[in-house]
């Protein structure tokens, strides 16, 4: 099965280099229509400037493929607002948005200060709700969309001086899980990448050898196969050096105890039993965890429902 966009239209953001550009470009050359957005700031979101976008469209369109560039500020629901009306006016419809834009502000917490923190939470958790919220509508009513996110492990698994950073991308997850659930009857899935790549974000991080095997074209597959017609829908998508993984999030069987016996102490000396990963599973709602505690809880005191 060859996977295509024909007809699509796709809005990639923070594509105007790194990981956005490999998506855009990937997109364009699988037939979608591309909105190729960046700010065109650094690495830390200062400053600003189009070249970098418009490069990216010249490339797509040199290779026979269609693309605008947009300079929205995805923190900005004016400029946002902008670009999906640009969108609209040029294509009619917008079929895939991939929440790629980002910056680092890294420091410990210790010496990280509130404007580090808010600008990062801003520019990766409000800023890809900013440009969701802008298609939701549309996608809805011609009942049609795919969306990608872009988690991290630093919000998975945590990662030194990144707890702003960490904290944004795990939101993403919480974010991608409730709208998958509102938007699955609209036929809009919604879906999370978790990529390592070489990258201006990563320069310095790791050693020239290791970067070498971390080509962010590598990386790109994953949000293919996410935002394909037949691709998934609440799946969160580890992906580097070619190498493919999901990322899931589980609950142990945990134990249950009644009345009285529901004390720190007990959790304590049970804690190996209650901490036992072998019994985890996968919830697809936040129901399911309370449904469970309180089936037990009615066992125990001998309640039935209904």
């Amino acid at each position: 099965m060859s996977i295509r966009y024909d007809d699509r239209v796709a809005i990639v953001t923070g594509a105007g280099g790194g990981l956005g550009k490999e998506h855009a470009l990937a997109l364009a050359a699988r037939g979608a229509k591309v909105v190729v957005n960046d700010l065109g700031g650094d690495v830390h979101g200062e400053g600003g400037s189009a070249s970098a976008a418009q490069a990216v469209v010249d490339e797509i369109v040199a290779a026979g493929g269609e693309a605008i560039a947009h300079g929205a500020n995805v923190c900005n629901v004016d400029e946002v607002a902008d670009m999906v009306k640009t969108t609209m006016n040029k294509w009619g419809r917008i079929d895939i948005l991939v929440n790629n834009a980002g910056i680092l502000r890294d420091k410990s917490f210790a010496k990280m200060d509130h404007s580090d923190f808010n600008m990062v939470v801003s520019v990766h958790l409000t800023g890809s709700m900013n440009c969701t919220k802008a298609v939701w509508d549309i996608m809805r009513d011609q009942a049609y969309g795919r969306i990608v996110m872009t988690t991290s492990s630093s919000g998975l698994y945590g990662n030194f001086g990144q707890a702003n950073y960490g904290a944004a991308k795990l939101a993403l997850v919480g974010f991608m899980n409730t709208l998958c659930m509102e938007g699955t009857k609209y036929n809009i899935h919604v879906n999370c990448l978790a990529p390592v790549a070489a990258t201006r974000m990563t320069e310095g991080l790791m050693p020239a050898a290791a970067l070498d095997l971390l080509k962010p074209e590598l990386v790109t597959p994953a949000v293919l196969f996410m935002a394909a017609e037949e691709g998934p829908n609440r799946a969160v998508i580890a992906a580097g050096a070619g190498g493919f993984a999901r990322a899931v999030i589980t609950e142990t069987s945990g134990m249950s105890f009644a009345g009285v016996d529901a004390t720190p102490e007990n959790i304590a000396a049970n804690w190996d039993e209650i901490s036992d990963a072998s019994t985890g599973a996968e919830y697809k709602g936040g129901n399911e965890q309370s449904m469970k505690f309180l089936a037990r809880a009615a066992e125990i005191a001998g309640v039935k429902f209904g």
